[in-house]
């Protein structure tokens, strides 16, 4: 039986609303978190730095999760499948509080597709998240060389952010645990799901806590 492939990329209102909305929330909500906290965002408001934290937050770790769902879209509509981006307005909110507090707890939505799909179009919607980060952080790095080299403390907070945020969003998405991409991966191809994830990790873990890139 033939199967009726629709491959083109449409976006609903509500859909471009919840991309905003949660754009918007995670700026903010690793604006308030690298500021250190509550206390921390009571500082950077007083010295005025606020809105340059939210831009930084919003061109790292909001593109990063945004183009992670936006990249299982594409490769689900790729599949023929019906797919739109759908926020979770309660996980957004608690992503602010849980900053507020000192640390993050990030789930801002999720990507929701139906029809018939074989293990592998299942195994590549779910690889398409991590890879849609890793290649991001390949884009961060010559952002970070570029600051570092010109001494603009902005543009290297820019590079560095983008390049740690990504990778650890790449392994930890990778992780073959409950929803997460990487059980999609696993239960789809063992050496697939090897050659992603353990060099994701490799790399997040030396760039992000033994060299403290981002941090």
């Amino acid at each position: 039986m033939s199967r009726t492939v629709d491959r083109a990329l449409r976006f609903s209102d509500r859909e471009l609303r919840d991309l905003a909305v949660a754009w918007v929330a995670l700026g903010v909500a690793f604006a308030v978190f690298f500021a250190g906290g509550g206390r921390g965002l009571l500082t950077l408001l007083s010295q005025g730095g606020f809105v340059a934290a939210v831009v930084v937050s919003l061109l790292t770790a909001g593109i990063g999760f945004l183009l992670h769902e936006l990249a299982h879209k594409v490769a689900a509509v790729r599949f023929g499948q019906v797919a739109e981006f759908r926020a979770d307005y309660g996980m957004l909110f608690l992503a602010v509080m849980s900053a507020l507090a000192g640390f993050i707890f990030a789930a801002p939505g999720a990507v929701y597709h139906r029809g018939v799909l074989s293990d592998r179009e299942h195994g590549l919607i779910a690889l398409a998240g991590p890879a849609a980060n890793i290649g991001l952080s390949l884009l961060f790095l010559p952002i970070l060389a570029v600051g570092s080299l010109l001494g603009s403390g902005f543009v290297e907070l820019l590079g560095a952010r983008g390049l740690a945020i990504n990778l650890f969003l790449a392994a930890f998405n990778m992780i073959p645990f409950g929803s997460l991409d990487g059980r999609t991966v696993l239960d789809w191809s063992t050496p697939v799901f090897l050659a992603v994830f353990v060099p994701s990790l490799v790399v997040a873990i030396v760039v992000v806590f033994v060299f403290g890139v981002g941090f």
